[in-house]
């Protein structure tokens, strides 16, 4: 492949009938997008954005859950030079319009649902066209058959944009060159061969972690599954009907497929080769649970950002086994320190490679995070173990004082986690009149255990230090989950806070 462009990279050395996608509804029907059928639309596309008057460095916005014409509509998008932004709809719809607003876009595709919901009188500027259906105002009257040449980016164009969750403060959109996920593309098939797999995704497309899986896909020839969202029985169904071998999951994910006892008694998942973990560190507890759920899957526990790229850490250079808590070793084509510590060997995660961001659209109110010489400061507390192996430890901004002693959440979720009976636990603070915050704890128990708060307090106190011991437990059977798939911090704290004051 000698394309520059990124909405290009696609591998066309299979038959053309060969599936690239195959899309389920919620009522598991079909859509196969094929590779020919996928390159025809990305091509129609890209013509009729040209048609329409959307030039290059103009935006194109997408809201919709998942679904094969999503990708060859970004990917089209990219072909014409123009940037397209998948926009998060389960932001709130005043959060929705303003993404919409600050970027610029001139078109939104979106599918019903999510188009419903928006008041298009509100952007008198903005086309709106649907997914489905035919004629004007849809996808279709947009697609303009025939072939296309893709236009040769400069080094410092943007691709795409991603908006960040906006957990604190306002989203922002992250500038991403067609250079940068290029190469995250080809170093991650040289180090895999995926040609074969068969790849399940059913985190947003909005987020980077499905956004590149995607990409990886079309330009290795492997075949995605594709959810419209996550629901654990539709996912583990497919994984048996289609027998997938690689999945990208989260915690959560799970610890919500470990509930559905019917459909995991007529599920194979043998077929389940690898699965890639992000969003949170996998405990030993954790790791038991998916070997016990899939027992032929390697474990990765993968770490990443929008801004600084999906390639980070990978395998000790010297075939050192990767604890099943390590996010690895520095990857050979990225630069990392850590900074901001008495120590050298913990402190707040800065990294260097081809994959770091342009920067953020239309914000100059923010602080850049890129070093004046070039590193991404992830604000990622990491601890370096004497092999060089990397240990997520906690955001730098999650981090409170109790008692004038500095608690990372993160430290004491990797305590809690090592308790035979608890699969995960979330640690947040709440207002203490004398400590100023002090930790409490969200905590899902294995399947059949009777554990209790007070045996969760005394299991803690003997094994960290007693300033960290939470002073509150409530079990629950799932954790709340962000627009990202991550644990949704903000609502357990706030949830803590109205159960404190209640019982006081």
């Amino acid at each position: 492949m000698t394309t520059t462009n990124l909405g290009d990279l696609v591998r066309r050395t299979d038959s053309p009938d060969r599936p690239l996608i195959i899309g389920l509804g919620k009522d598991n029907s079909e859509h196969i997008l094929t590779r020919s059928a996928f390159d025809a639309m990305a091509d129609a596309f890209a013509r009729g954005l040209k048609r329409g008057g959307i030039e290059r460095g103009g935006r194109v916005a997408i809201l919709a859950a998942n679904r094969p014409d999503y990708v060859a509509v970004f990917m089209g998008a990219m072909r014409a030079g123009v940037v397209p932004v998948p926009v998060n709809f389960k932001f709130p719809p005043a959060t929705i319009a303003h993404v919409i607003k600050d970027s610029g876009a001139a078109l939104v595709v979106g599918d019903g649902p999510r188009l419903a919901a928006l008041d298009t009188a509100d952007f008198p500027s903005v086309r709106f066209v649907s997914f489905d259906g035919e004629g004007e105002g849809t996808l279709a009257s947009w697609l303009d058959p025939g072939p296309f040449e893709p236009v040769t980016p400069r080094p410092d164009e943007a691709a795409l944009s991603l908006y960040t969750s906006g957990s604190t403060g306002r989203p922002k959109g992250v500038l991403l060159s067609h250079a940068a996920h290029i190469w995250v593309a080809r170093t991650r098939m040289a180090e895999n061969e995926l040609h074969d797999e068969r790849v399940l995704i059913a985190a947003p497309l909005y987020h980077m972690n499905a956004l590149a899986l995607s990409i990886l896909v079309c330009a290795s020839g492997a075949t995605a599954v594709m959810l419209p969202q996550f629901n654990a029985v539709q996912y583990i169904e497919a994984i048996s009907r289609y027998r997938c071998t690689w999945l990208t999951a989260v915690p959560p994910m799970i610890a919500m497929m470990l509930r559905e006892k019917e459909a995991l008694a007529k599920a194979d998942l043998s077929s389940v080769r690898l699965v890639r973990m992000g969003s949170a560190p996998v405990n030993d507890a954790l790791a038991a649970q998916i070997r016990e759920l899939l027992p032929n899957a390697r474990i990765v526990n993968a770490y990443g950002t929008t801004e600084g790229g999906p390639i980070v850490f990978s395998d000790h250079p010297a075939g050192l086994k990767i604890p099943i808590a390590s996010v690895g070793y520095p990857h050979p084509e990225v630069d990392v320190r850590l900074v901001g510590s008495d120590t050298q060997n913990q402190g707040v995660l800065q990294q260097k490679s081809p994959a770091v961001m342009l920067g953020y659209h239309n914000r100059p109110d923010v602080r850049s995070p890129i070093t004046a010489d070039g590193y991404y400061d992830t604000g990622d507390v990491f601890r370096r173990d004497e092999d060089g192996f990397y240990y997520f430890v906690g955001r730098a901004d999650d981090m409170f004082v109790s008692g004038g002693e500095n608690i990372f959440p993160g430290e004491v979720e990797t305590v809690l986690e090592t308790h035979p009976e608890i699969l995960q636990a979330c640690v947040v603070p709440v207002d203490d009149d004398i400590k100023g915050q002090k930790p409490v704890a969200f905590v899902i128990r294995r399947p059949g255990s009777t554990l209790d708060e007070e045996a969760v307090k005394r299991f803690t106190l003997a094994n960290a230090p007693a300033y960290q011991h939470p002073r509150r437990v409530w079990f629950v059977d799932a954790m709340p989950l962000a627009t990202t798939n991550k644990i949704d911090r903000n609502v357990l704290r706030q949830r803590a806070e109205a159960e404190v004051k209640s019982a006081a």
